[in-house]
């Protein structure tokens, strides 16, 4: 897994921080733990634990400056609307495989 901060104003730089990841559902067992320190995130369904391997710097010259307006709150509005059981059938009907093929639901327990 590769991580990729951006600076969007200040001094132009990047950092990416390299590694391989562990993912951590809420059926598993370090869920209860990890989760408490963590801000709370309504619909929160998983945690990657990354192991880095490697931290690399670049310039972020051409990277344009940008302003921060603020948080958005629609997917905790959308989420504090559904029960537990129907925000699991629509993680299971429209994010149980990633984008690159690789399932995403924990298995059934």
């Amino acid at each position: 897994m590769t991580i990729m901060f951006t600076s969007f104003d200040g001094p132009p730089l990047i950092l990416r921080l390299y590694g391989s990841a562990k993912v951590i559902n809420t059926k598993d067992f370090e869920w209860d733990t990890l989760c408490k320190l963590l801000p709370s995130q309504p619909g929160a369904r998983q945690i990657f634990d990354l192991e880095i391997d490697l931290i690399q710097t670049s310039c972020g010259m051409a990277i344009p400056y940008m302003a921060y307006q603020g948080e958005r709150q629609q997917l905790n509005d959308w989420v504090s609307k559904k029960t537990p059981n129907e925000l699991e059938e629509y993680w299971i009907t429209k994010n149980s495989i990633s984008i690159d093929g690789i399932p995403t639901m924990p298995p059934e327990t």
